[in-house]
This record gives structure tokens, sequence and C-alpha cells, in this order.
């Protein structure tokens, strides 16, 4: 029944990851492909950049709601036909089938964002706390630097830091730590590899900054 949990909250994670709201909110409101502008990255900043404010908010809220119903759904798979391995299993397992759908969607040729909305609904499913200190950071880099890909790397490289720390002084009922930080650093892997080419700008100082003129 392990195995069937697994597979189950893997793949409708995975097919609601695959629901990419930056795409589909181009396409149903603009009639146009988000992925043939700007960055071409089919996520909130980019929507943010090419079609304003309420299109990045209605995107940002699909993309955090995907990721928390995914792990929502792999919690209740594991509860009911698993529940000796544990619900946060199927948390995790859902949650990198949730970003995995989103980076490489089956709905639109394998072609979406970077992860981080989603990461960020799937945490939030996970454990709210860690967010929480997530976004501090988060907001504390972008008032700094006012670099969203930067901001996103060091939450993203922080992530298994905090998750050690959380379940190791914070939340001993689950009683791994190390469990939790090893799908921790997946995650936050996922989400760095997905910005590698941001990482070249960044070394270059050509990443793109909140209020510069477009060229």
């Amino acid at each position: 029944m392990t195995i069937l949990a697994a597979a189950l909250c893997a793949g409708c994670a995975y097919l609601l990851g695959s629901l990419n709201f930056a795409i589909i909110v181009s396409r149903l409101f603009f009639h146009k492909d988000i992925r043939q502008f700007g960055s071409g990255n089919a996520g909130m900043t980019n929507i943010l950049r090419t079609f304003g404010k309420p299109a990045a908010a209605a995107v940002l809220a699909g993309d955090v709601l995907k990721g928390t119903c995914s792990v929502l759904l792999g919690k209740l798979f594991f509860t009911l036909l698993a529940p000796q391995a544990g619900v946060l299993i199927g948390a995790y397992l859902a949650a990198m089938g949730a970003i995995l759908g989103h980076l490489f969607p089956v709905y639109f040729g394998f072609k979406g964002g970077k992860g981080v909305s989603v990461a960020t609904g799937a945490i939030l499913a996970i454990e709210p706390a860690i967010v929480g200190a997530l976004l501090v950071v988060f907001l504390v880099v972008i008032l700094c630097s006012r670099i969203v890909s930067l901001a996103s790397i060091t939450v993203a490289a922080l992530y298994p830091v905090f998750t050690f720390l959380y379940f190791t002084f914070f939340d001993r009922e689950y009683g791994h730590p190390w469990l939790n930080t090893f799908f921790a650093a997946v995650l936050g892997g996922l989400v760095i590899y997905m910005h590698r080419a941001n990482i070249q700008r960044l070394r270059s100082g050509t990443e793109y900054k909140f209020g510069q003129k477009k060229n």
C-alpha cells in the first residue's frame, strides 16, 4: 500500500503542478504565451514585468495554491493508505511532484517555470513557520538587492538549513530532522538548478533589477 500511496500522491501532484498559471493567465486573458516574452520563463516575475500586477497576483495565488493542495493530497493518501510510513513522506513526495510538474508541465510541452511559488505553497502546507522565516530572508534580500532571482536562490539554499534547525529544536514530533532536511535539500536544489541561467547573469552583473529600465 505504501507504493500505491507514493504513486498516487506523486502522480496527482505532478498533474496538478503541470497547471502552469503563468501560461494559463497569459493565454486566457492576453491571448499570448508568456514564454515568448521577457526572460521566456513561465513564472510570476516574468508575468509581472510583461502584463502587470493583477496578472502576477493571479499567477502567484494559483501557483502557491497548487503547491499547498498537492501536499495536502499527499498527506491524505498516506494517511489513508500507508499511515505507518508517516504523512511527511507523502507531503514531500507530493511537493516534489508538484514542483516537477511546474518545471516540466505535461500540458504545455514540458517547458514551465522555476518553481519558487509552488515550493512556497508546498512548504506552507508542510510547516508554515519555516515559510515565515524564509519570507523574512526573501524580503531582506529583495530590499537590499532588488533582484528577485537572488532572493529566490538564497531562500532555496537556506530552506534545508531552516528545516534542520526547526525539526531539531522546535518540532520533535516526527523525530527525523535529517530525513526532513534531505527532502528539503532536494526541493531547494531543484529550485536552484532552475535558476542556473540567473546565476550566470548574477556573476556577470547583468541580472535584471526591479526598477531597471527595459532595454
